[in-house]
């Protein structure tokens, strides 16, 4: 059980990160709120992105958890389907270019209440975000026959703090590099995060087609 405990943990931390990590719209409203407002109006925002995102994943755990005897039995080709995904996915992150992203929006007065509030919204107006949470849920077998309620409550407050984690550490370096940040940062920061997610998503494909194959 506390084997089981421990993975969801890390598994949830890491889901967490990499939900909040591509450079698409709320990470560039992040970073221009750093430069232009302080970092507290962006780490504000970065909360809010950070509850949209765990909603998400409530969803996303409610709808698999209906199917979790078919999980279960198809987990190894649901884990090579999900790493597939987030394959995908990382190819679109790394030829994409971020300052398309950049909101063109006028920044009001610095309101934290207001500042949280876009940040969810901006995040929950995106809801094909849902398909690569179920993408690293089947990646990280997040959802598994073994796991009881305490694990799942474990695990998505792990997804929370890995998500929090991140805007913590981007508005702290975004606001400690301002002089020196530019638009190749962050195209640099995506061609990054691109890359591990296509890396443990051929990981994760290697090890499902082991054990699919006797």
């Amino acid at each position: 059980m506390l084997e089981h405990l421990a993975y969801i943990l890390f598994s949830g931390f890491l889901i967490g990160v990499f939900i909040s990590a591509p450079m698409g719209p709320i990470g560039m409203l992040v970073i221009q709120r750093t430069l232009s407002k302080g970092r507290m109006a962006a780490l504000y925002t970065g909360v809010g992105a950070a509850l949209s995102d765990l909603l998400y994943c409530l969803l996303s755990g409610l709808g698999l958890s209906l199917v979790t005897d078919f999980i279960e039995s198809n987990k190894f080709i649901l884990q090579i389907v999900g790493s597939a995904v987030l394959i995908l996915y990382g190819i679109y992150l790394f030829r994409n270019n971020p300052s398309r992203a950049i909101p063109h929006s006028p920044e009001m007065p610095t309101n934290y209440w207001r500042d949280f509030v876009t940040g969810f919204l901006f995040t929950f107006s995106n809801p094909l975000i849902l398909f690569f949470i179920i993408g690293l849920f089947a990646r990280f077998n997040f959802m598994d026959a073994n796991y009881v309620y305490y694990h799942y409550m474990a695990g998505y407050l792990a997804i929370m703090a890995g998500a929090l984690t991140w805007w913590f550490l981007i508005t702290y370096f975004v606001d400690k590099v301002r002089g020196r940040f530019n638009m190749r940062t962050l195209w640099l920061i995506n061609r990054v995060i691109a890359g591990v997610l296509i890396g443990m998503a051929l990981i994760g494909t290697v090890h499902a087609i082991r054990n699919l194959v006797p």
